[in-house]
């Protein structure tokens, strides 16, 4: 296949070209002024860019129930990383029912059924999706399972059942580790017992994210341990979807983003975000206290209520907003409980890369990040703000994440790169997704390529699934290709 005429921004950060690209057996061939083929695509007006990495996903089941995942490639997605937060389907030999919040993001305990990360590999493989899948484990998922209880630190045994689980699954091809230390489950494990796992990581050469233990008054401090662990471990850190939570902290990423830049400077340590001034989780009362409003996303006593303000129902039930929140449970939520100002900082920011951190549901009302996240910044934040140029906003997306998750070989137009790619037109692109409407895939997205082939065109899926596992033992290292210009630390 021949792409023509396209303006080519090749995920390096570097300035646009015009120029010709040739895919052959799914990876790039030639890169110039080329003669025609017989599959040639007349791409005038149009940019082509590496498919976008979605760097914080919740996919780990959408990619087996919902193949297709035309959430992310109708946004020019065609990676995604899973696991996210300290939650990963696997590796989970037994889940208790009903499964701990928020365990039940997936469903119930049932969800939890692969007792092997070799075992999610071979469904996956199976039953291939429309995207790749690079998938991290999760601390909370290897704590439930070897801990009687998770209000307390794990002791000496279980320390090390959840190292071989972990050692086995990165054997396996798991990427790395990640926590969502702000979490019930995970809330007790002291720094200590992230620092032991992510040695584990360390020796794989893979990646350790971290949801951290606060994103509000807390959060310098929660940064410093991320960075603790990161070093301690010997372990590349990033820390998921930065935030500050709370009017009370608005304004905080003039402390959070310089407090990063200094420590990024002696360690490897980045951070993803998603462009929107309101998260997405487990619906709990504390988080319903730090925002300014709430909407019901999903919950399994009142399914009725997906999509309504949480205000609303109490009004209608005639009762507190605490006691709605007792009975909607077990429930996810949007929080809107960010300022505008500390999400354009921390998007702008040089070592801000853009996750979704969406959560496909079969039903209820999910956050519109979900269909949305990629397009908004092209459209919202590159065109008509005019935060960053767009050859920024597709390194962030591409480039930068693939370098910093590992992922050989994609994030960049190059030629002998995987042809995973994206055409898109820059004067249309726009997410047409809304907290009203949450399910509206983008516009001027043209044509998304998995591996050569087309998976998003015409607006619609075309039906191909050539996506892969991502396995870690066939990727590269991150902390061999990331690292700070000036400063490169030392392990």
């Amino acid at each position: 296949m021949l792409i023509r005429g396209a303006t080519v921004i090749d995920g390096t950060g570097s300035a646009r070209i015009r120029t010709d690209v040739r895919i052959t057996d799914g990876r790039i061939a030639e890169i110039g002024q080329l003669s025609r083929d017989d599959h040639t695509i007349d791409a005038d007006g149009l940019v082509l860019a590496p498919g976008f990495i979605d760097c914080h996903t919740h996919d780990d089941e959408a990619v087996l129930a919902d193949r297709t995942l035309a959430c992310k490639t109708s946004q020019g997605v065609t990676t995604v990383v899973t696991g996210n937060c300290g939650i990963s389907l696997a590796p989970m030999r037994h889940c208790p029912e009903p499964a701990p919040p928020p365990l039940d993001l997936f469903g119930g305990a049932g969800r939890y059924r692969f007792a092997q990360f070799r075992d999610y590999a071979a469904a996956l493989a199976a039953t291939p999706p429309a995207v790749h899948v690079a998938a991290l484990v999760g601390h909370m998922t290897l704590r439930v399972e070897a801990m009687d209880r998770t209000d307390r630190p794990a002791n000496e045994r279980e320390i090390a059942h959840m190292a071989a689980r972990l050692d086995a699954a990165l054997a396996e091809g798991a990427l790395g580790l990640s926590t969502g230390l702000a979490y019930k489950p995970n809330q007790a494990a002291p720094t200590a017992e992230v620092i032991a796992l992510a040695q584990v990581v360390a020796r794989y050469h893979g990646v350790y994210t971290t949801h951290m233990r606060d994103e509000g008054a807390a959060i310098l401090a929660s940064i410093e341990e991320t960075a603790e662990v990161g070093r301690a471990a010997g372990v590349a850190a990033i820390i998921s979807h930065h935030k500050l939570a709370g009017r009370p902290h608005f304004g905080g990423s003039t402390a959070s983003l310089p407090l990063i830049e200094q420590l990024a400077a002696r360690q490897p340590l980045g951070f993803d975000m998603y462009p929107y001034p309101a998260s997405s989780t487990v619906l709990e009362a504390h988080r319903v206290a730090m925002a300014e409003r709430t909407i019901v996303t999903w919950s399994d006593p009142h399914p009725d209520c997906a999509g309504e303000d949480l205000a609303v129902i109490a009004a209608r039930w005639g009762v507190t907003v605490e006691a709605a929140v007792t009975r909607l449970v077990p429930a996810g939520a949007i929080y809107f409980s960010m300022d505008e100002g500390d999400v354009r900082a921390i998007l702008s920011h040089r070592l801000a890369m853009v996750g979704s951190d969406g959560l496909w549901m079969p039903t209820g009302r999910p956050h519109p990040r979900l269909w949305g996240t990629f397009p908004r910044v092209l459209g919202h934040y590159v065109r008509d703000v005019g935060l960053f140029d767009l050859e920024t906003a597709v390194h962030r997306m591409t480039g930068l994440t693939a370098e910093r998750f590992g992922l050989k070989d994609r994030g960049r137009i190059a030629v002998g790169a995987a042809a995973d790619l994206v055409l898109f037109d820059p004067t249309t692109i726009r997410d047409r997704a809304t907290f009203d409407s949450p399910e509206e895939p983008a516009e001027g997205i043209h044509t998304v390529f998995v591996h050569g082939t087309p998976v998003w065109r015409d607006d619609r899926p075309t039906g191909a699934t050539p996506g892969t596992l991502l396995d870690r033992r066939t990727q590269s290292r991150p902390m061999s290709t990331w690292r700070p210009q000036d400063h490169a630390p030392q392990f």
